[in-house]
């Protein structure tokens, strides 16, 4: 017998799944348990109903109302699909992390910021975007999932663009790779892949220098499950005067932030995950830890806070470095 607490805290990271000389695939089985709890006895951490809750009601899974969704954009030019005349060439999938979470919105900022200096054709759906139910699935809530991921893909089937850029390894997963279950075929690419082709067509100037040594954290669901290590590796490498150091634990061999598969909503018992992963960091000294997800983002500055490295190292995402040494720009 699996125990509730086995069943609940597993982040869906996929290193099991990495290292198993079987092949033996863990996560869906886990996704299943998880669903017969949540779906047939209502067995679940009571910190979940709010989750819940705020997702069917507000779009969300902080709870925010969905008036709000655009808020971030202020004092930017950024563009609404609904104003856009003919087809883009990128929606940007701000996601919830972009549009509701302070740090984040600070990364939204960065990549508009980015867009409009290199001439990117794009565009946010602003307060028609709703969660893409990643978290939803994760813990379970197999129904709520597909109740958010049929409004999604019928609100999108409706707009003309070429390609979704995603700040959210999370949604970038489940635009891409699960919503074709449902009819929504999208090509999908991460806001690093966007950044390293710009920086590599020469789209990108970079005016300053950042003079720091950065370690990059590989998020789970942007490296394990969908390959992806080397765009924001190339792009650090790429902005003047940054020094990258690789952790001992990165690439498939990364290690988790602790968010993964709902576990951002979920209490977290000691040791926590993300203070192991800052130790982790801290032990190389670097200046700084550049990530490219949301999640990871909420989790590594916790960290760094709860380790007491606050004054030692800073926590960005790679858009940010990105924009910090571009030419300025009319934002």
């Amino acid at each position: 017998m699996i125990e509730d607490e086995t069943i609940w805290s597993c982040t869906t990271c996929r290193a099991c799944e990495e290292a198993c000389p079987l092949f033996i695939e863990f996560i869906d089985r886990f996704i299943e348990m998880r669903r017969y709890l949540v779906l047939e006895e209502s067995r679940f951490p009571k910190e979940l109903t709010n989750t819940f809750k705020n997702i069917e009601n507000n779009g969300n899974p902080w709870g925010v109302s969905p008036e709000d969704r655009e808020l971030w954009t202020e004092g930017l030019n950024v563009p609404r699909i609904r104003e856009s005349d003919g087809e883009v060439d990128y929606l940007f999938w701000v996601g919830c992390a972009g549009a509701y979470d302070a740090l984040s919105q600070k990364v939204a900022q960065s990549v508009t910021k980015i867009f409009n200096a290199s001439g990117v054709s794009y565009a946010i759906l602003g307060k028609e975007e709703t969660c893409t139910g990643d978290s939803a699935r994760r813990i379970g809530n197999e129904y709520l999932f597909q109740m958010m991921a049929e409004q999604n893909i019928e609100t999108l089937n409706a707009l003309k663009f070429k390609k979704i850029v995603t700040i959210c390894p999370h949604c970038f997963n489940t635009l891409g790779n699960e919503y074709p279950q449902f009819g929504g075929e999208y090509e999908v690419v991460h806001h690093t892949e966007l950044i390293s082709e710009l920086i590599k067509e020469g789209r990108i100037k970079f005016d300053k220098s950042v003079e720091k040594t950065i370690t990059y954290h590989d998020s789970c669901y942007l490296g394990r499950h969908n390959q992806i290590y080397d765009p924001p590796r190339d792009i650090l490498e790429s902005i003047p005067g940054v020094k990258l150091v690789e952790m001992p634990r990165s690439r498939s061999n990364g290690f988790c932030c602790g968010a993964g598969g709902g576990r951002m909503w979920m209490d977290e018992k000691k040791p926590k995950v993300n203070q192991e992963r800052v130790n982790e960091a801290a032990s190389l000294n670097p200046d700084m830890i550049a990530s490219a997800c949301p999640f990871c983002y909420t989790m590594l500055d916790d960290g760094i806070n709860e380790t007491g490295n606050e004054e030692k190292m800073q926590n960005r995402d790679v858009a940010q470095i990105v924009e910090s040494a571009m030419q300025p720009n009319g934002s």
